[in-house]
């Protein structure tokens, strides 16, 4: 390593620079997905892609009928918090579901509807960049 910071040589033998990467992954990333949680459930929140039958029930009127939708939501930092201390806590696909339809139904659907979430095609998150 001396070599190395004191700019004696610039690019490490292989066998090196791949135990510097899976050291560098092993401190790091811990570090990194946990700031990237911290910073979701706070203020960023999670961007949320699914196909799945929506079905719900609403005001009066209004059709509960369950039909295949692709939605793409931002989820607020509150209902990130939610999925993501349930996820942590070692929560289940099916378990996790409500969470999501709750969250969906905050951020998509209008006039607080109760969202039945089934037959899920899939569901993508990611946190959002800003």
């Amino acid at each position: 390593m001396q070599r190395y910071r004191q700019g004696a040589s610039s690019k490490p033998h292989k066998r090196l620079q791949a135990a510097l990467e899976t050291e560098t992954v092993q401190e790091w990333q811990p570090q990194v997905r946990a700031q990237a949680r911290a910073h979701a459930a706070t203020t960023g929140g999670l961007r949320i892609e699914t196909r799945a039958v929506f079905g719900f029930s609403g005001a009066r009127g209004s059709s509960d009928d369950g039909r295949t939708r692709q939605i793409t939501v931002r989820a607020s930092p509150s209902a990130t918090a939610r999925i993501l201390t349930a996820q942590a806590a070692g929560a289940t696909d099916k378990e996790l579901h409500p969470l999501v339809a709750q969250s969906l139904a905050e951020s998509y659907f209008q006039g607080g509807v109760d969202v039945e979430f089934e037959d899920v095609d899939y569901i993508d998150f990611a946190f959002n960049a800003s």
